[in-house]
């Protein structure tokens, strides 16, 4: 375990942005993260947990480095999360339990599940990142969230130096968030995560675009190596691989609306250009809209700027071309947030996160 000084971060954010960590250390089990919490560094406070040196730092727990954007050098300690390994911990009739190291990625986790004939997890194929990520941001796809699949994690808490279970409930996961991006942000590294998955398929086909992917794929019998393959080629073919153009996937939430704010807009055509906006409605009433619609409406499709840019065939997702920095895509995404609101009156989250 050693702690390197000024470290490049290019490799490790799929956005390609090439900022420096002043301090870097990877950690492969929980006792070496306690080690880094203990030993290397000394406690400090809430906001600050590590020292060198007597000198106070942030800190930063790194996954796959999908779902952020760095928009400068980051003047403190990131700790890579490359806690590893996949095993069965129970099982029953109907469902197996398998826990997850938080360091593995999601998407050979997923084709190691479908190998396995375990199913709940196939809709989710080809999100990018690691099994840490999925109960933080309760990833979704294709009419499957984690939360579905979830049983529980256990989480290190950088303050305290112990590890806590956390359970569906304990986590409170919303659209894309949980407990660890709100109340507990910065304070616990997750470890590893347990999941919940079916002997016996129970398949979601109810997007669309899946139903005709599989119809195209000619697939007479559904199965969930089936599904997970459509998914991959709806995904392929709507989205930019990061290893060919840097990028975070989605990079805003869709946004929920009033169905009143919802029935004004489509009283009012002109405002977007005479067609038909595009919402669902939620369980509870209010509205979903679809952030790459709005996007697209106000002319941001294809658009780029240097090597920032905002993607040919998706317009939810932001690029980088080769060169562009962090800020110069933040500052899109302001852009492109400002024009939303002032055509639409509805405000746009990121979805990726800032640091």
């Amino acid at each position: 375990m050693q702690i390197q000084q000024n470290f490049s971060l290019k490799p490790y954010n799929t956005f390609g942005i090439d900022v420096k960590a002043r301090y870097f250390s990877p950690f492969s089990n929980v006792e070496q993260l306690t080690q880094l919490s203990k030993g290397v560094l000394a406690d400090t406070n809430h906001h600050s947990p590590f020292t060198i040196h007597n000198s106070p730092l942030t800190t930063f727990v790194l996954g796959g480095g999908s779902n952020i954007l760095f928009t400068k050098d980051f003047d403190g300690l990131v700790l890579k999360n490359d806690i590893r390994g996949i095993e069965i911990v129970k099982e029953d009739n109907e469902h197996i339990y398998v826990r997850v190291g938080a360091g593995e990625n999601w998407h050979q986790f997923v084709l190691f599940c479908i190998k396995n004939n375990w199913a709940g997890v196939e809709n989710l194929s080809l999100i990018p990142g690691n099994v840490g990520a999925s109960p933080m941001q309760n990833i979704g796809a294709y009419g499957v969230e984690i939360k579905e699949v979830f049983h529980e994690l256990k989480a290190f808490h950088l303050h305290e130096k112990a590890t806590y279970t956390f359970g569906l409930k304990d986590c409170q996961f919303g659209y894309r968030d949980s407990i660890f991006k709100n109340t507990y942000k910065d304070q616990f590294v997750i470890t590893d995560v347990t999941y919940r998955l079916n002997k016996f398929p129970n398949y979601n086909t109810s997007y669309g675009a899946v139903e005709q992917e599989l119809e195209r794929m000619g697939v007479k019998q559904l199965s969930i190596a089936a599904i997970s393959q459509a998914v991959i080629n709806i995904r392929t073919s709507k989205l930019p691989d990061p290893a060919e153009i840097g990028n975070a996937g989605s990079f805003f939430k869709n946004p929920s609306i009033s169905k009143e704010k919802f029935q004004d807009l489509t009283s009012n055509p002109d405002s977007y250009r005479g067609q038909n906006i595009v919402g669902y409605e939620n369980m509870d009433g209010t509205v979903k809209l679809a952030a790459a619609w709005l996007i697209e409406q106000c002319g941001w499709k294809g658009f780029r700027r240097g090597d920032a840019g905002c993607h040919e065939r998706q317009a939810l997702v932001l690029v980088n071309y080769g060169n562009a920095t962090g800020k110069e895509i933040y500052d899109l995404s302001e852009e492109i947030r400002q024009s939303v609101r002032e055509k639409f009156g509805v405000e746009l989250e990121r979805e990726v996160n800032i640091i």
